[in-house]
């Protein structure tokens, strides 16, 4: 009979001690080590030594991939998915992540490959009901299994093409005596299933939980495993929906999708642009910005509001923006530009919500932040990229060409860029060289008595 042994596991790291410990001595996070029931392990034989190869004798073979049928999230997972590839999709309750995948597998299945569902969270009547309103999914197939070793055999078995897990923090492996959604449950079943799915050639997609703060929950080795993790943002109460591939080993990970709830589901959105960067003439602290997401460049309105405070520190509160790229634009937007922000709190906010992580957004929440204080709205039909430095000059942004054309695209009449940006298509570029200059080529010239008053 196996032995069992009583171990404490870091929820965050993974980390094991033989006593509890108020901190992690792995992490150093406090209060995440849990009480966990281990079996040893049964004594096995010697093992059997494997010949190593050369890499310039390994046949490596090109396997073609799955596409999903849902051209956004093609496109974040690089072109579709690969074959006994192991792809974790994280995201807030009822963010949209099992309508999302069935939807996929509806459509794998409408292409004649076989696709099949676990469920541990919800009855197969349940998706049954999902499905009837989404339509498409009746070919899916579907099993409600929380059991890993039935899963496990299940796939051996049936060897489908592509197998969805919802979730992994459901599975429990009988041979622990942890509770499912433990550090030690999720670490094997993802183990396990890892194993099955390189072995048999099975698609498996796994869906996670996450923590407060966002991140998938459990131990960051289940990260580590997965071939891919994606992650889908947004507020369960507003319409829209981003995805986001935060790992990647077959593509990029800077490409973004954009999805709309609709009452038939999630339906992708193939021109964000149009979506997000609208803005309305003379609306002061707005400013559209060009960013670029992995390949799709897409224009976002940036709003900013500027307000006067009684704190001894104001504050710089950012949605959508780094707040400490922000704070860094406040200071040399009064250092370099002459816009003085010490006395005043500022807010930033990116309409759709949707993130901008690249620098070159860095001019259009400057000239947000300064049409708000100065009380000028910015000149009509514009847009702006470029990356601000800390001596307030400006840095050329990446792939200048193609945030031109997207701003053609839409009927942006000029953009302002740092000098030196290039451009062929019929968008007019203004180039400036200082933080300073850009202000004085941005702001509307017609509303020059409002902007002397403020």
């Amino acid at each position: 009979m196996a032995k069992v042994t009583v171990q404490f596991t870091c929820s965050e790291c993974a980390t094991t001690s033989g006593r509890w410990l108020g901190k992690c001595p792995g992490c150093g996070a406090f209060g995440t080590l849990v009480e966990e029931l281990h079996g040893s392990a049964s004594e096995a034989g010697p093992a059997r030594p494997s010949a190593p190869v050369r890499i310039a004798d390994v046949s490596a073979e090109k396997a073609d991939r799955i596409p999903t049928g849902v051209s956004e999230l093609d496109r974040v997972l690089g072109g579709g998915l690969v074959p006994a590839s192991l792809v974790l999709v994280g995201g807030e309750p009822g963010v949209g992540k099992s309508t999302l995948l069935l939807t996929a597998l509806g459509a794998i299945a409408r292409g004649g490959r076989r696709a099949l569902l676990v469920t541990g969270e919800e009855s197969s009547a349940q998706v049954a009901l999902r499905a009837a309103r989404l339509g498409g999914a009746e070919q899916v197939e579907i099993l409600a299994e929380t059991e890993l070793d039935t899963v496990c055999a299940t796939l051996e078995a049936e060897r489908p093409e592509v197998c969805v897990i919802d979730s992994v923090q459901t599975l429990h492996a009988s041979a622990l005596g942890s509770a499912p959604g433990s550090v030690a449950q999720v670490r094997e079943a993802a183990g396990r299933l890892l194993r099955v799915a390189k072995e048999v050639g099975v698609a498996t997609v796994l869906v996670g939980h996450v923590t407060k703060d966002g991140a998938v929950a459990g131990p960051r080795v289940l990260e580590h495993l997965v071939d891919c993790v994606l992650q889908f943002e947004g507020d369960r109460y507003h319409e829209h929906r981003v995805l986001r591939a935060t790992k990647n080993r077959f593509g990029s990970t800077n490409e973004l999708g954009v999805f709309e709830m609709t009452a038939a589901g999630l339906v992708g959105v193939p021109d964000p642009s149009q979506l997000f960067g609208a803005t309305h003439p003379g609306e002061v602290g707005a400013a559209v910005a060009c960013a670029l997401e992995g390949t799709r460049p897409i224009l976002l309105e940036v709003q900013a509001l500027v307000a006067p405070t009684d704190l001894a520190m104001p504050r710089r509160v950012g949605t959508g923006v780094d707040p400490r790229r922000l704070a860094m634009i406040v200071a040399v937007l009064g250092r370099h530009a002459g816009v003085s922000l010490a006395s005043a709190d500022v807010f930033v906010n990116v309409a759709g919500g949707v993130r901008i992580d690249e620098p070159g957004a860095d001019l259009a929440v400057a000239l947000a932040i300064a049409s708000a204080a100065r009380g000028v709205p910015l000149r009509e039909g514009i847009a702006a990229f470029g990356e601000i430095g800390l001596t307030g000059r400006l840095r050329a942004a990446s792939q200048a060409e193609r945030r031109l054309e997207e701003c053609g695209k839409l009927g942006i009449t000029a953009v302002i860029a740092p000098a030196g940006t290039q451009s062929r298509s019929a968008t007019r570029v203004e180039p400036v060289e200082t933080m300073r200059a850009a202000l004085k080529a941005a702001l509307d010239a017609s509303s020059g008595p409002a902007e002397a008053a403020a």
